[in-house]
């Protein structure tokens, strides 16, 4: 039975979670229902995305992910089944999938499943339950709707060159307070290309010119920078909130200055 997947930004004081897991188990007992978060800012795909794509590469073939952001449909946002590296994503085609994948998915459909429910606001419940364990049960996809060829483009921000600086921003900021910026390692080493460096935040007196192996690797407390396990530069402290102690909030910039 594959493992059916929740993102969301329902948080867990409500019973939106509950609801969803229980549809679930009621038209199918016997699936493996897993949490990945429920704790999204609302409304905000680039984090959910974030979370998404850092995930869901370590589930199994066959996964499949009920995304439950800014979910009702619309002419402009239908409902969609997107298929990518063996793995389904069920969610409103609102620019989040474009967000998610680096590479265009194998197969799109746009769904055309009629709910039970006469309530629209509640489309993870009563439609993607009912498409997830339709896939689940190894029934036809070609029964949730029709091909579709492109998903809407929601563009996110890339580190970009200027002279000798790059120009890169935080986005995200994790439960220790670990900073997460948009400049990964592989595009650090193509600029850097062994040069000396110093990445710069908030101020002049920011500055770290190296880059660690782990957070001990400075004394507890002291700021560092890493290339965390999602592969992007990483500012943190040993032991400390680096998001509050620094000042670094989602969207502040992060220079890295070319020696």
């Amino acid at each position: 039975m594959p493992i059916i997947t929740l993102t969301s930004d329902w948080g867990l004081k409500d019973h939106y979670a509950g609801s969803v897991k229980g549809a679930i188990y009621r038209l199918l007992p016997e699936a493996k229902v897993v949490d990945i978060s429920h704790e999204v800012p609302p409304f905000d795909l680039n984090q959910a995305a974030f979370i998404i794509r850092n995930s869901y590469v370590n589930f199994p073939e066959g996964t499949i992910h009920i995304i439950g952001m800014r979910s009702e449909a619309s002419i402009e946002t239908p409902h969609t089944l997107v298929i990518h590296e063996g793995q389904y994503f069920l969610g409103a085609d609102n620019g989040i999938f474009s967000l998610i994948f680096d590479d265009a998915p194998e197969t799109i459909y746009e769904l055309d499943v009629m709910q039970d429910s006469d309530y629209f606001t509640f489309p993870s419940r009563d439609v993607f339950v009912k498409v997830a364990c339709h896939i689940a049960e190894g029934k036809p996809l070609e029964e949730l709707g029709r091909l579709k060829t492109g998903l809407l483009r929601k563009m996110s921000f890339n580190p970009v060159i200027d002279g000798e600086m790059i120009k890169g921003k935080v986005i995200y900021v994790d439960n220790y307070e670990n900073v997460f910026t948009n400049i990964t390692e592989k595009f650090f080493h193509e600029v850097v290309k062994g040069r000396k460096y110093a990445i710069m935040f908030r101020s002049a007196s920011y500055r770290i010119t190296e880059i660690s192996k782990s957070y001990n690797d400075v004394v507890e407390g002291e700021m560092l920078a890493l290339f965390s396990s999602s592969g992007h530069l990483q500012i943190a402290m040993n032991q400390g909130k680096a998001s509050s102690l620094l000042g670094l909030k989602i969207d502040h910039p992060i220079l890295i200055e070319l020696l």
